[in-house]
């Protein structure tokens, strides 16, 4: 169980933990002001509201950030789970918590929709009014109107609001076959819609199949006229079929999903696969709460596709594993060749253009947010004025290292492109060749490995180069990039003051002092960036630190543990600090009895 340090409403979270059941239902995150900040599901309700509080290290950055902020929570018990599943998507849509990912409201999107009337009707329909099952939703307006005009063509439904008594106009033209007057039973006009439910479920060779064989009783009969209309509608729904196969028949019913993402949006894609032909695809926009895999995104969005598209697949083929699939799913295939991995390119290409499209429709609605606003580029030159650089720093590159006194060193780079985070370009540096907590030999490593690379593949240098440090690190990075690599970057400094906060620019060497108020927007800009690196250093380094063992020299002494090993070395500095102790101040620190190990342990070893 976490402690008060992670969230201090602890305590009386812990006592709200036992009264949880161990039902299936919904759960609810809230902060201090009682605002739902994350809705989520559960097949046990206590089980899994309670693991937000243990093992806080190994989650994610996302996870712990949320469990940081919950002040208390709600649940609400259902009877099945796909009860929990109707819940938590009315809730998210109601709510629109923090910490969600969030869907694109798809209120705009059409279905069609199977009314629960004793004739049943289908509806072009933008709304869930109407009882009834539905079907989509349908990526345009045009897929629809078009299967809805085969739907037409092939069978006979009532297309009125209201039923007379005696036919109408739509009967004497031949689209309605009259059951409002008793012309047409009830079974048969049943039939009827069991058909369209079928084709509206991708059912194309089972329908097909039972057409064919209506066809040769009725010409076995010499009923041939019959016979004629049922031939021409095969013909039909063979043509639509034939548009949208792109496989081999073998691939009888599964469901393909996509995915591309960038800093703010991730976008995905569903396709619906039956006896190898497309009878579905759909694209959707979520927006990025925080710094989700695309993992974490499918396991939210993919069953919320799959209750809405009321999919019967039992197979999802996937570009990565995905965690928390709908039981549905009795298979996940992450494809390498074949018709899946055809597929999944498919899919693949339906997303990018997608992307490419909600893009376009940002940029129309608001034009600050292409590749460079006006607000950015307006910053980026004043930076490239005042430190008199000869080139627009378009790629700012900033470097920062983490360690508890040597132990796990690591360090990481962020790269901010037109002035905003660019996300897929930073880097994790694990310290490979200094020994003890030295920032800034691990500097000069992470600098020089850095650009090395860059400089051996060709790849275009950063225009600007920001230590997060004063003048030593940057002198350190100056000897790296010009004595060491003969390379040309600008480099410039991010000092800080006694409580630790960004107060000067520096840049030159010898390093001057870039005047800059604090309440500036460009010192606003650089103090972002040195936040960014600072959060994805200490991040990485927590990450390192959970998924490993904490080795030194100290924990190969009998009875060191991690702990104490941690505890001399935070207070008196390095292992070789620690080697200078004597028995007595190491005993103030871990006892008598581990003293004496200590110092016995490093006489045998000299």
């Amino acid at each position: 169980m976490i402690d008060a340090s992670i969230n201090k409403h602890i305590d009386r979270i812990a006592l709200r933990l036992k009264t949880i059941p161990e039902s299936p239902g919904v759960y609810q995150h809230l902060d201090e002001s009682g605002n739902v900040i994350y809705v989520g599901k559960a097949r046990n309700l206590q089980r899994r509201v309670r693991q937000y509080f243990e093992r806080y290290d190994d989650k994610t950055a996302k996870i712990r950030m949320l469990v940081r902020h919950i002040y208390d929570f709600r649940v609400t018990v259902v009877a099945t789970e796909v009860d929990a599943l109707l819940l938590e998507n009315n809730l998210i849509k109601r709510y629109q918590p923090r910490y969600n990912s969030l869907l694109k409201d798809d209120k705009t999107y059409p279905y069609l929709c199977i009314t629960d009337e004793q004739y049943p009707r289908l509806l072009f329909t933008r709304n869930h009014q109407t009882r009834g099952q539905y079907f989509g939703p349908y990526p345009n307006q045009r897929i629809l109107r078009e299967l809805q005009d085969i739907i037409d063509q092939l069978f006979s439904y009532r297309k009125c609001n209201t039923m007379q008594k005696r036919p109408c106009m739509k009967h004497q033209i031949g689209i309605c076959k009259a059951p409002c007057a008793g012309l047409q039973s009830h079974d048969d006009y049943m039939a009827e819609i069991a058909n369209i439910r079928r084709i509206l479920k991708g059912d194309f060779a089972d329908i097909l199949k039972d057409m064919k064989q209506q066809m040769f009783s009725l010409a076995d009969q010499l009923r041939f006229e019959e016979a004629e209309v049922i031939k021409r509608r095969i013909r039909r729904l063979e043509e639509y079929q034939s548009k949208s196969t792109v496989v081999n028949t073998n691939v009888h019913d599964v469901d393909v999903y996509s995915i591309l993402s960038d800093d703010r949006y991730a976008y995905v894609n569903m396709m619906r696969i039956k006896n190898g032909s497309i009878i579905y695809s759909f694209s959707n926009e979520i927006k990025k709460q925080l710094d989700e895999s695309d993992a974490e995104i499918l396991s939210t969005v993919i069953p919320n596709l799959h209750e809405r598209t009321q999919s019967t697949a039992r197979e999802a083929v996937l570009p990565i594993p995905v965690p928390d699939l709908p039981e549905e799913y009795l298979k996940q295939t992450i494809p390498s060749r074949g018709d899946r991995l055809q597929l999944l390119e498919l899919s693949l290409r339906n997303v990018k253009a997608y992307q490419i499209q909600c893009k376009h429709q940002r940029a129309l609605v608001n034009p600050d947010e292409g590749a460079l606003s006006h607000r950015n580029e307006h910053l980026l030159e004043r930076i490239q004025k005042a430190l008199q650089l000869p080139m627009l720093p378009v790629h700012i590159e900033c470097f920062d290292n983490s360690n508890i006194q040597g132990a796990y060193p690591v360090a990481a780079m962020v790269r901010f492109t037109n002035g905003k985070p660019n996300r897929k370009e930073y880097r994790k540096f694990n310290i490979k060749t200094v020994e003890g907590p030295d920032d800034y030999a691990s500097m000069a490593e992470v600098i020089f490995r850095r650009y090395k690379r860059l400089s051996d593949e060709g790849k275009p240098l950063p225009q600007l180069l920001v230590v997060d440090g004063g003048r030593g690190q940057m002198e350190v990075a100056r000897q790296v990039i010009q004595d060491q690599l003969h390379l040309e970057i600008p480099i410039a400094g991010l000092a800080k003051d006694d409580r630790h906060h960004t107060s000067e620019l520096l840049y030159g060497f010898p390093p001057a002092v870039v005047g800059l108020k604090p309440t500036d927007p460009l010192f606003h800009l650089l103090e972002q960036i040195q936040n960014e690196v600072h959060r994805f250093a200490i991040t990485f380094h927590k990450d390192k630190r959970s998924k490993g063992t904490f080795r030194t020299q100290l924990t190969d002494i009998p009875g060191i543990g991690e702990k104490t090993a941690r505890d001399l070395l935070l207070k008196f500095g390095s292992l070789k600090e620690v080697k200078l102790q004597t028995q007595a101040d190491l005993a103030k620190v871990v006892g008598p009895a581990k003293a004496k190990q200590i110092i016995d342990f490093f006489s045998n070893d000299q």
